[in-house]
């Protein structure tokens, strides 16, 4: 199944699995709109990949947590290319402190990016995925099954993450729409303040994202992988 001349949109696009995403599917021949809070980051990313796709790349600066931001991100995908095909919510922060330490604000920084992110970046562009048949993609987290100590804002959003995505698959194949939702084990980005090096390349890496997401949209439409689990295959041993 071709994605020559598809498009898409992507949260947190600008690094990490965000970028890997965008750049697997500019590959297939895709346009993809990206959005992240900082426009310099933006606009850098968009002049390098410009340069090789051109025409096929755009960027809308906003916070997801704003209802408005992506609808505008929204209106600038259909603008520029007159149709959606994929929304890929990907955008997220992680604050880890037990409960104890943990600041009201960060429980709500997380909650309201990981999760009210994710329910305005999918009511935002909901009419267009269902006049296109498209595909709905959220980016979730082992955190979503495996609870640990010092997560409870994180698993709560992955957790809350996971069951939303499901939730909004029931709602939307009957419009022709697909769901799923990816959930990686540890993966080589800047997530927590982390700077990947070649210590970080036993983990899954962005572009291997990328090709799953890529993978996914090519699957016959009869098909629905609704929960994907992924972990690096050889991590170092705790031993």
């Amino acid at each position: 199944m071709s994605l020559e001349g598809k498009t898409a949109l992507i949260t947190g696009g600008s690094k990490g699995i965000g970028l890997g995403v965008a750049e697997a599917m500019l590959a297939e021949g895709m346009s993809v709109l990206i959005t992240g809070r900082s426009e310099e980051t933006l606009n850098n990313v968009k002049a390098r990949l410009e340069k090789i796709y051109p025409g096929n790349i755009a960027v809308s600066a906003g916070d997801v947590r704003n209802m408005s931001d992506m609808k505008t991100a929204v209106d600038t995908a259909l603008n520029n290319w007159g149709q959606l095909d994929a929304i890929i919510a990907n955008a997220g922060i992680g604050h880890f402190a037990s409960i104890q330490d943990m600041t009201e604000k960060q429980w709500n920084d997380v909650i309201d990016i990981n999760l009210t992110g994710v329910f305005n970046t999918i009511k935002a562009s909901v009419d267009a995925l269902i006049k296109s048949k498209g595909y709905f993609i959220s980016i979730a987290s082992l955190a979503g099954t495996n609870f640990f100590a010092r997560g409870a804002a994180y698993n709560a959003s992955k957790f809350g993450l996971v069951g939303f995505t499901q939730a909004v698959m029931l709602d939307l194949r009957q419009h022709g729409v697909k769901c799923s939702t990816i959930m990686p084990g540890s993966v080589a980005t800047y997530f927590n303040d982390n700077v990947p090096d070649a210590s970080d390349d036993w983990k899954i890496q962005p572009e291997d994202i990328g090709q799953m997401v890529v993978d996914l949209m090519k699957i016959p439409p009869r098909t629905l992988p609704s929960k994907v689990e992924v972990r690096p295959s050889m991590p170092p041993s705790k031993s």
